[in-house]
């Protein structure tokens, strides 16, 4: 795989750092005192980050490199203290049309959520607008094994209206209670679903946080024989490179098993590693190393820095991590079940195959996030990205990470452009009145695919008992939710 390599930036990023006695500043007693960059760590560190790999950087004023002429610029200094909160800090270097920039207080939460570890009950569930004032219901998409979610005894398919008490309902982003489902512990009021009404039923289900829970993304994979068809099924749920060789066996049993189609099934999948997304692409199309996969753009400046080749990848004949020979089924054609809850390295996949194989999609428009990112944290000497072999020089007293958005991907004939999600060739919303079983043929979306397989979509009828007004998912309430993360590829080491 062609790596391609960043700007390699001094200590100072783009600003040249000298001293300056103008910068004097009252303390807290109100006694003057002079005051540097250094007295705002988290503010600093953050500025320098967005000033110099963010995507949309020359299209916030703020973020201009003509703002401010150094580290010590008064003017500078006065900008890092004038917002004492970080989270409203870093928000305010935003662009106005950045849906997917975030941050976290403990870098940690960001780093454990992208290998699948998190705090968890095990509940991975929908959210759904239903009635005529705003109400919402839950309906449980998937439980992880062995959670808490799971030793309770909820499965797919289960309705659920109340949190603690309360009803369940949105007006807006910040008008909602969707807050409680933050808590370490909480209470569910149950329903069901009689005569296409969500009908309370007295039943309640206390589930309980685990710190460490971790979830393995491969859910499911199995071979089905469908009208003398032999078709793969596999369901994965996030990118994680530490199970990138355990997904290339399972190419390698579906390859074993000679199957004439295949079925990826991203329904509940936010995105994750880009060098995931590319194996599974090459495991799908070829091992065809030398046709481009993705280009990445990134911001004007860096782009400048760039020689040709630099932001290319193509596909891979191995594994990222343990060089471990790709299995490869060399299709022509891959069936894609993608939902509103699809998003990021998923559609990359999707977006990437696209010039090369027939990607038939299944399902509903897709969350549209084409942005990748990177993790940051406050260790200055690796131009503060984020590197597990370099924990002890991040800074103790800022353990604050930040997921900005670096750039967009292309394809290799150019398209990059799918903010408003990609369109289905077969739609059909998830009916919490009839999930199905996952991976049964019978299972909706997976009998619509076959059905398209076979050329039966004619003959069946797909109407759903009740209709998704979708609001959000279990997953958005994560850190590294709708991620793409470039981790793999980045190294910052390049300078002009």
């Amino acid at each position: 795989m062609k790596k391609y390599l960043l700007l390699l930036l001094s200590a100072g990023l783009f600003f040249t750092s000298c001293k300056n006695d103008d910068n004097i500043f009252p303390d807290d007693n109100g006694d003057e005192t002079q005051k540097t960059a250094n007295d705002y760590p988290v503010q600093n560190f953050m500025y320098q980050v967005m000033n110099s790999f963010y995507f949309w950087q020359e299209d916030v004023p703020n973020l201009a490199d003509s703002k401010f002429e150094s580290l010590d610029d008064p003017d500078y200094i006065s900008f890092l203290a004038s917002e004492p909160d970080p989270e409203a800090f870093f928000n305010s270097l935003l662009y106005e049309d950045d849906r997917f920039s975030f941050l976290r207080e403990d870098y940690h939460d960001l780093v454990n959520s992208f290998q699948g570890i998190s705090k968890s009950n095990g509940l991975e569930f929908g959210l759904s607008l239903f009635g005529d004032n705003r109400d919402v219901f839950g309906y449980v998409q998937y439980v992880v094994k062995d959670s808490d979610a799971d030793k309770k005894g909820m499965k797919r398919g289960d309705i659920f209206i109340t949190i603690d008490g309360e009803q369940l309902f949105y007006n807006s982003a910040t008008d909602n209670n969707f807050h409680l489902f933050n808590e370490d512990s909480y209470t569910l009021g149950m329903a069901d679903i009689v005569d296409k009404t969500i009908t309370p039923n007295n039943k309640k289900v206390t589930l309980t946080k685990e710190e460490g829970l971790t979830e393995n993304p491969i859910y499911l994979s199995t071979v089905i024989e469908h009208n003398g068809v032999k078709v793969g099924y596999i369901m994965y749920n996030s990118f994680i490179a530490s199970y990138d060789d355990e997904l290339n066996e399972v190419f390698g049993n579906l390859k074993a098993e000679n199957i004439d189609e295949l079925v990826l099934d991203f329904r509940y999948n936010p995105g994750g590693r880009v060098t995931s997304a590319i194996q599974i692409a090459s495991a799908v199309y070829g091992t065809n190393t030398d046709e481009l996969f993705l280009k990445a753009r990134y911001n004007e400046k860096i782009m400048e820095t760039f020689d040709p080749g630099d932001g290319e990848e193509n596909f891979v004949d191995t594994t990222f991590d343990s060089k471990t020979p790709l299995n490869t089924l060399n299709l022509k054609r891959v069936f894609v079940i993608a939902t509103g809850a699809t998003a990021s390295a998923s559609e990359l996949v999707m977006n990437g195959l696209a010039p090369y194989v027939d990607v038939v999609h299944i399902g509903e428009n897709t969350v549209g996030k084409n942005e990748f990112s990177n993790t940051f944290v406050d260790d200055p000497e690796n131009n503060y990205f984020y590197n597990e072999d370099f924990e002890d020089r991040i800074n103790p007293d800022n353990q604050w990470g930040i997921q900005p958005l670096l750039g967009r991907n292309e394809n290799a004939d150019g398209f990059l452009d799918y903010t408003s999600g990609l369109v289905p060739d077969y739609e059909l919303d998830e009916d919490p009145g009839n999930l199905g079983v996952l991976g049964d043929s019978d299972e909706p979306l997976l009998a619509l695919a076959l059905s398209v397989i076979s050329g039966e979509t004619a003959k069946r009828s797909f109407e759903p008992l009740i209709s998704v007004d979708f609001v959000s998912s279990s997953k958005m309430f994560k850190p590294g939710a709708n991620k793409m993360l470039m981790d793999g590829l980045i190294k910052p080491l390049k300078s002009k």
